[in-house]
């Protein structure tokens, strides 16, 4: 067992993304396994079964299976910019389940034999939400990112890319801003190194984390 958590992850799932963002918040050093998803590795499914990313081992063998979850143990680990006080529960549960069930249906119409232009459209009530939010405020709990914040941004970034063109001129100016100042973060860029999908035997690739300066 490696003395980091070992994090199986995908590098454009919004739940992984969202995972490391805490991860790399909270400087927390874990080992990094990107997961091929066709070829889903058995030390993976052993832990869960389940079989989606990410998975979080911890060091004791613990199991964390939710994004969600992951990101509260690492903040409650360590949280230097107090992300848990930014926090809204119905607002993420809202994300995780209404928006994207939409975003799946816009997004892969073939897959879900689903109107894609209906779903997007409800997928947008949820964005005019967020514009409301973020008219009040710089962020959606304050003037300053949180859980929030890193927990919704990557499905958000996901709907947007669906159709560029289009999401670019609807009535959400304040979301286009804080989705375009959240990609252009250091820490996005932190979290979405490329890396080889990993097999057994190969060395771990330890990420270590944010160093406070």
């Amino acid at each position: 067992m490696s003395a980091e958590p070992v994090l199986y992850s995908f590098r454009r799932c919004p739940y992984a993304i969202r995972a490391r963002l805490a991860l790399a918040i909270s400087a927390t050093p874990y080992v990094l396994r990107e997961v091929h998803l066709a070829r889903k590795p058995a030390e993976m499914l052993e832990a869960s079964p389940k079989g989606t990313v990410p998975v979080l081992i911890l060091a004791d063998g613990t199991v964390i299976e939710e994004s969600i979850q992951i990101m509260r143990w690492a903040l409650q680990c360590n949280d230097p910019e107090t992300w848990l006080q930014r926090d809204d529960t119905a607002l993420i549960a809202r994300n995780d389940g209404p928006f994207k069930h939409d975003l799946d249906r816009y997004k892969y119409p073939d897959r879900h034999g689903s109107d894609a232009m209906a779903h997007r459209q409800q997928g947008m009530e949820f964005l005019h939400v967020l514009e409301a939010r973020l008219t009040e405020q710089a962020y959606l709990c304050g003037s300053t990112r949180g859980i929030a914040d890193a927990a919704i941004m990557p499905f958000v970034r996901q709907f947007a890319a669906v159709d560029s063109d289009w999401f670019a001129t609807q009535p959400i100016p304040r979301v286009r801003s804080w989705l375009a100042e959240a990609l252009a973060s250091e820490l996005f860029s932190e979290v979405m190194l490329r890396v080889a999908p990993w097999a057994p035997g190969d060395d771990n690739l330890v990420i270590r984390g944010r160093q406070e300066s």
